[in-house]
């Protein structure tokens, strides 16, 4: 078998996927284009005081599209844990169902709630599993959190998209904004955070990375849309309303306002 041959004009040079598109190579089609695909952007999660604080934005994107404006990307994955989807829209939302009916079923065949580092285990590896779609760029990067009954403790667990999972001690963010979002929270986090501190503190980690990343969402005062923001407790799993949701976005807008007047310096000190 030779090489193949092309005119000048065609000749695809040292971009061997262009070589496989113009032979028709295995796996890759000539002329084939890649799939639109509707991607989650940033989630973030933080321990407080009596548990943890888990929020994500609302924005989808396909490309350079916004492809959904109101997503939710924040799910309660039993009464005591929750899981936040960053990655390929699809896959991801239908990976947090699985993951639901899978404790769910857990519960009821042996009649005890699985541990919380079992939770965690369990949606490693439905992540390990999705490796194949993955390596097509279909990753999912989900985010669990939940409150430790045996120890009392809000804990925290990131993954790769190999099924790998680690669990970080205060915070973590993921996603295209994670970074900008990960440094703020890093910048505020304490030990003994209260729920509106926390909750604040969230808030104010998905507007910095909306600031920075296109593919964030910010609060849409327009269409009253705003991030999703759940805590979980000793009570258990609960959404934080949207009215104290805008609320504390109002309170950082005019703080940014503020600032940007004089009035006062970063972090709400008081200008000479």
């Amino acid at each position: 078998m030779g090489l193949p041959l092309f005119a000048p004009s065609e000749d695809p040079g040292p971009d061997f996927a262009a070589l496989l598109r113009r032979t028709g190579g295995p796996g890759l089609p000539a002329g084939s284009q890649p799939l639109p695909v509707t991607h989650a952007t940033t989630v973030v999660a933080l321990r407080f005081a009596d548990g943890v604080v888990m929020a994500g934005d609302r924005r989808a994107t396909e490309g350079f599209t916004i492809a959904h404006r109101s997503m939710e990307k924040v799910f309660p994955a039993d009464r005591w844990s929750a899981v936040a989807i960053a990655g390929a829209a699809g896959p991801a939302v239908e990976m947090v169902r699985l993951f639901q009916v899978q404790l769910e079923h857990y519960e009821k065949v042996e009649g005890v709630s699985l541990s919380l580092e079992g939770k965690a285990n369990q949606l490693a590896q439905m992540v390990r599993e999705h490796l194949p779609l993955a390596v097509q760029g279909l990753a999912v990067v989900p985010l669990f959190a939940g409150f430790d009954l045996s120890s009392g403790v809000g804990r925290i667990f990131t993954y790769d998209v190999t099924g790998g999972h680690y669990e970080e001690s205060d915070y973590q963010a993921t996603g295209s904004g994670g970074r900008d979002a990960r440094t703020t929270i890093k910048l505020g986090f304490h030990e003994g955070l209260t729920r509106g501190q926390a909750v604040t503190l969230a808030v104010n980690a998905l507007y910095e990375a909306a600031d920075e990343d296109a593919g964030t969402g910010g609060p849409d005062v327009v269409r009253g849309i705003y991030p999703m923001v759940a805590v979980v407790t000793e009570a258990g799993y609960e959404q934080v309303d949207e009215d104290e949701v805008a609320e504390r976005f109002g309170e950082l807008i005019d703080q940014k306002r503020r600032e940007r007047a004089g009035e006062t310096a970063p972090g709400g000190v008081a200008s000479s």
